[in-house]
C-alpha cells in the first residue's frame, strides 16, 4: 500500500465517520425548514419555535470542548457510540412528539449528541489516517459533506415536510443511527490518551458557561433585538467567563485546553478562519433567502433549488481540496478559500429586482462561493489538527467542531441586524429589504477579506530545514512539509 492508497477497512471507516458527520450537518438545517409546520401542528408561537433552534445550538456549542476532552481521556470510540445512541433516541422522541416540551427534549438530546459525537468523529478520522495526503483527503471529504449536509438539509426538510410530514425530519436519523451503532463497534478501534489525566473541572464549567452565555446572547439578539439589556448582559458575561477560562488554563496542571496549544498560530488563526467562513456563509444563506422570497417572490421550492447548487459547488471543493492543500499548503488554501468566498459575496451588491437575472446570479455565485467555503473549511481543519500528537486530537476536534457550532449561531443574527438597520430608512418595502441585503452581504465580504489578510500576514509558515535533533514535529514544520 502506498501512502496515498486507502485499504478496504479504511474506506469503510471513512464512510462510517463521514456519514455520521453528514447527518449532524443535515440536522442543523432540516428541522429549521419544518418550523412553521411544527408550529401549526403543535400550536406553538414564533417565540416558542425559536427555542427549537436555540436549545440545539446551546447544547451543541456549550458542551463541545468538554466532550472532546472527555473523549481524549476516556475513549473517542466510546464517546462516538454514546453520541450516536443519543442522536437516535432524541430523533425518535422528536418524531413521536405531541407537545412542545417533547420537541425541546428531542432538540436538546440532538444537540448533546452533536457535542459528544462531532469532536470524537473528527479525532477518530485524524487518528485513523496518517498526517499528510491521506488525512487531507479524508478531511476534504469531511468538509464537502458538512456543507453538502447543510444544503441538502434545507431542500430535504421541505420535501419531507410536504410529502410525509414534519415528523420525518426527525425520523430520518433513526435508521441511520441504528446502522452506525451496528457497524461501528467492529470497524473502529478505540483511541485515547495512553495516560488518563485528571479532568479540569473548573475549566470545563467555565468554558461551558461562557459558550452558553455567548450562544444564548446572540440567539436572544435575533429574537429581542440588539437594544435588549438581556442580550448585552449575556455577552458581557461570556467575555468575562472567557477571561477566567484563559486564567484557569494557564495555571492548571492538567488543563482542559492547554494555553500552549491555543497560542499556536495554526490553532488560533485556523479557528478564526473557520469562525468567519461558517458564520458568514450561514448569514449569507439567510439574507439570500430573504432576498429570493421577499424581493423576487420566489417559492420555497425554487429557493431550495438555488441552495442545492451551492451544495454542489461545496461538494466539488471538498473533492479537490486535498490536492490543493498538498500543493500550496493549508495556510495558503485557507486564505484563498476565504477570499473566493468573500469575492462572490461582494458581487451580490449587484442584485436587483429582476427574477431571472437575480436567480441566475445566485446560482453561479453561490456555487463558486461554496467551492471557496469548503476550501476554507478543509484547510482550517487541517491546520488545527496538524502537528499535534494523538493525545491532543480530541481537543483539536472539539475546538474545530465548537467553532462550527458557534459560527452558525453568530452569523445570522449579526448580518440580519446589519441588514435590518441599513434597510430601516426605506421601511419594509422591497427597496428597503434589498438595501439591507446589499449592506449585509458587503459586510460579509469585507469581514472575510480582513480575516484572510490577517492570516496571510500573521501566520508565517517557515521553510523546512534540517531535521531536528529529536523527532518532534511541530505544527509549523508539518505544514511546511505539506506546502513543500
Amino acid at each position: 500500500m502506498t501512502t496515498e492508497t486507502l485499504t478496504g477497512r479504511q474506506r469503510l471507516i471513512m464512510c462510517l465517520l463521514l456519514g455520521a458527520q453528514f447527518m449532524f450537518a443535515l440536522d442543523f438545517s432540516i428541522v429549521t425548514v419544518a418550523l412553521p409546520v411544527i408550529g401549526d401542528d403543535l400550536d406553538m408561537t414564533p417565540a416558542e419555535l425559536s427555542w427549537i433552534v436555540t436549545l440545539f445550538a446551546l447544547s451543541a456549542a456549550g458542551l463541545m470542548l468538554l466532550m472532546g476532552r472527555i473523549g481524549d481521556y476516556y475513549g473517542r470510540k466510546r464517546m462516538f457510540l454514546i453520541g450516536m445512541a443519543l442522536l437516535t433516541i432524541g430523533s425518535a422522541i422528536g418524531g413521536f412528539a405531541n407537545e412542545p416540551t417533547l420537541v425541546y427534549v428531542a432538540r436538546i438530546l440532538q444537540g448533546v449528541a452533536t457535542a459528544v459525537t462531532a469532536p470524537a468523529a473528527l479525532a477518530l478520522l485524524t487518528t485513523s489516517f496518517p498526517e499528510g495526503p491521506l488525512r487531507n483527503k479524508a478531511l476534504g471529504l469531511n468538509g464537502a459533506l458538512l456543507s453538502l449536509g447543510f444544503a441538502v438539509g434545507a431542500v430535504l426538510g421541505g420535501v419531507l415536510t410536504d410529502l410525509l410530514g414534519w415528523r420525518f425530519t426527525f425520523f430520518l436519523n433513526v435508521p441511520v443511527g441504528l446502522l452506525v451503532l451496528v457497524l461501528a463497534p467492529a470497524l473502529i478501534k478505540e483511541s485515547t490518551e495512553p495516560i488518563r489525566q485528571k479532568l479540569d473541572v473548573p475549566g470545563a464549567v467555565t468554558i461551558s458557561l461562557a459558550l452558553l452565555s455567548l450562544v444564548l446572547g446572540f440567539s436572544r439578539a435575533e429574537a429581542k433585538g440588539w437594544s435588549s439589556p438581556q442580550v448585552w448582559i449575556l455577552l458581557v458575561a461570556a467575555a468575562v467567563l472567557f477571561g477566567f477560562f484563559w486564567l484557569i488554563e494557564s495555571r492548571s496542571p492538567h488543563p482542559l485546553a492547554a494555553v500552549t496549544v491555543l497560542k499556536r498560530p495554526s490553532v488560533a488563526l485556523g479557528n478564526l478562519g473557520g469562525l468567519l467562513t461558517f458564520s458568514m456563509e450561514s448569514g449569507k444563506v439567510f439574507l439570500l433567502t430573504i432576498y429570493l422570497q421577499r424581493v423576487l417572490d420566489s417559492s420555497a421550492f425554487l429557493t431550495g433549488i438555488a441552495f442545492a447548487v451551492l451544495g454542489a459547488g461545496a461538494f466539488t471543493g471538498g473533492m479537490v481540496a486535498a490536492k490543493i492543500i498538498n500543493k500550496i499548503g493549508a495556510r495558503n488554501t485557507l486564505v484563498f478559500g476565504l477570499l473566493l468566498q468573500g469575492a462572490t459575496a461582494a458581487t451580490f451588491v449587484l442584485l436587483g429586482h429582476s427574477f431571472a437575472a437575480g436567480y441566475v446570479h445566485i446560482l453561479v455565485a453561490t456555487a463558486l462561493g461554496g467551492f471557496g467555503h469548503v476550501l476554507a473549511i478543509v484547510s482550517y481543519t487541517v491546520a488545527v489538527t496538524s502537528g499535534l500528537p494523538d493525545s491532543e486530537q480530541g481537543l483539536a476536534g472539539g475546538l474545530s467542531a465548537m467553532t462550527q457550532q458557534v459560527a452558525f449561531t453568530l452569523g445570522t443574527p449579526i448580518l440580519a441586524a446589519i441588514a435590518i438597520t441599513a434597510g430601516a430608512t426605506a421601511g419594509a418595502t422591497k427597496d428597503g429589504i434589498l438595501d439591507g441585503v446589499h449592506t449585509g452581504l458587503l459586510v460579509d465580504a469585507l469581514a472575510l477579506a480582513v480575516v484572510a489578510g490577517l492570516i496571510a500576514v500573521l501566520y508565517k509558515v517557515p521553510r523546512a530545514t534540517a531535521a531536528p535533533a529529536e523527532p518532534v514535529q511541530t505544527v509549523e514544520t508539518a505544514e511546511a512539509e505539506v506546502a513543500g
